[in-house]
């Protein structure tokens, strides 16, 4: 009996493609989107927000903490939140576009002031009594690293409708928002959830 030809190789090919290629490239694009819109991770760059971050830090970031976008571009389809004093949130710099990680500490109408690091909102001091260069934020709190200053003071000033003020934790080593000034409050990537890997430290999960 006769062989069964074999069909070439590009017809086997083009068959394959069609059957597992194409399905897999739709499931990475679904993983993709899917990283865009509704959870990501950051890599800590700098020493900018010490202590509470560290240069290589991971960090998880809730990407609809503020809204839900059209994947891969920054068109907001639904707001589904606003950012609050306190939050480390993830955006990209008014400056140069690049990518940074602050605290979120002042938001519309709020009356800012800082001298030597420490704030004071809306006539209220956020340091804690008793606690050394320690925040608070209503329910959360910051710990600041002041060991080179607390970085240009603020007088006084009022954010505007639509905006916030993003400062790092390491008041004197901080490019934030005494440099670049105020950040679209629909301008942020995503919120800040947690770390969950330290060199040196490996995989742990530490909530911010």
């Amino acid at each position: 009996m006769d062989a069964v030809a074999r069909p070439p190789f590009s017809q086997r090919a083009l068959v394959w493609l069609k059957k597992e290629a194409l399905p897999l490239l739709v499931m990475l694009g679904l993983l993709a989107a899917a990283r865009d819109t509704l959870a990501n991770h950051y890599v800590v760059p700098s020493g900018s927000m010490q202590p509470t971050l560290q240069p290589g830090d991971r960090v998880v970031v809730d990407m609809r903490a503020y809204g839900l976008r059209l994947p891969f571009t920054h068109q907001q389809l639904l707001a589904t939140g606003t950012p609050q004093r306190g939050e480390v949130a993830v955006f990209d710099s008014p400056a140069d576009g690049t990518r940074l990680i602050k605290r979120v500490v002042a938001v519309a109408g709020d009356h800012v002031q800082l001298h030597g690091g420490h704030l004071t909102i809306n006539g209220q001091a956020l340091q804690i009594a008793g606690l050394a260069d320690t925040e608070a934020f209503g329910p959360r709190q910051a710990q600041l690293d002041l060991d080179m200053g607390g970085g240009p003071d603020i007088a006084d000033l009022q954010v505007p409708a639509g905006k916030v003020l993003v400062l790092g934790d390491h008041r004197g080593n901080s490019f934030d928002g005494r440099f670049f000034g105020f950040v679209d409050a629909d301008a942020l990537y995503g919120r800040a959830v947690s770390v969950y890997y330290r060199r040196g430290d490996g995989f742990k999960w530490q909530r911010l």
